[in-house]
């Protein structure tokens, strides 16, 4: 059905012009499966290039929020501009690779789409800094183009990942303040992580390695932050301003034997 290299008897290569062979019924059907595997293969090029800077910059926000030291406030300017100068950055990227998306093409592409668990964890860890509370599906869909529509094993993955950035900023902020740091209301950090914690666990359980490895993830993050709770309460007169707790000590501490 197409021109290549002939062997005769003893393995010797002939060649013979691809002019002389005859077309196929099935030459054609053959053409249209390679060229649309060629285009899956340049699609998915493209999603895989933007997905990795999406991560990256996704990374960088999140790098930026951290050095954040309060809550129920916008970020200092600096920190703002930097943080709008990502978010334009992301939102040309998705919107690039938004058209390799139509169609059946959204779930066909899951694994190089995981960018977006990264980016609603920063999104969700900002929202959480300004507002003390989630941000929701919609107000994440808002967040980026309309022509890529968020799933909602997007969604519970990015939530699952902000578990471990609320944990190290309550180590942080503890640490610089003396404090748990919480609003008006006096809720803190401490109780938000607690009630998103139980809310994750009356879920039902997904049965795929990714959801019970973030959920274990979870789990030792709202563990670690109790614990800093627990210091500051009964320990926290002997330990000086800026002191950190040590999380492998209190891990060891927990699973040693009586």
């Amino acid at each position: 059905m197409s021109g290549g290299t002939k062997r005769d008897r003893d393995g010797n290569a002939r060649s013979k012009p691809a002019g002389d062979l005859p077309r196929g019924r099935f030459h054609a059907m053959f053409e249209t499966f390679r060229d649309e595997l060629d285009e899956h293969h340049d699609r998915r090029e493209r999603i895989v290039k933007a997905s990795r800077d999406v991560t990256a910059l996704s990374k960088k926000i999140i790098f930026a929020l951290q050095r954040v030291k309060h809550l129920n406030q916008d970020p200092p300017p600096s920190t703002e501009k930097d943080i709008a100068t990502r978010l334009s950055e992301i939102t040309k990227l998705l919107e690039s690779i938004a058209p390799d998306l139509t169609s059946i093409n959204r779930h066909r592409y899951t694994w190089p789409l995981r960018c977006l668990e990264e980016l609603i964890e920063a999104l969700s860890f900002m929202h959480y800094l300004r507002h003390q509370r989630l941000i929701t599906p919609e107000e994440t869909q808002e967040s980026i183009p309309a022509d890529i529509a968020l799933t909602p094993g997007d969604y519970m993955y990015g939530v699952l990942d902000l578990f471990g950035e609320l944990m190290r900023f309550a180590t942080v902020t503890t640490a610089q303040n003396g404090e748990m740091l919480g609003g008006a209301d006096g809720r803190t950090i401490l109780a938000d992580i607690q009630e998103l914690g139980c809310a994750f666990e009356l879920l039902p359980e997904v049965p795929t390695k990714d959801y019970r490895s973030k959920m274990e993830a979870a789990r030792q993050s709202v563990n670690k932050v109790e614990r800093l709770g627990y210091g500051l309460v009964v320990r926290g007169s002997e330990r000086p301003k800026g002191w950190v707790p040590d999380m492998k000590d209190d891990v060891a501490e927990a699973v040693s034997p009586v």
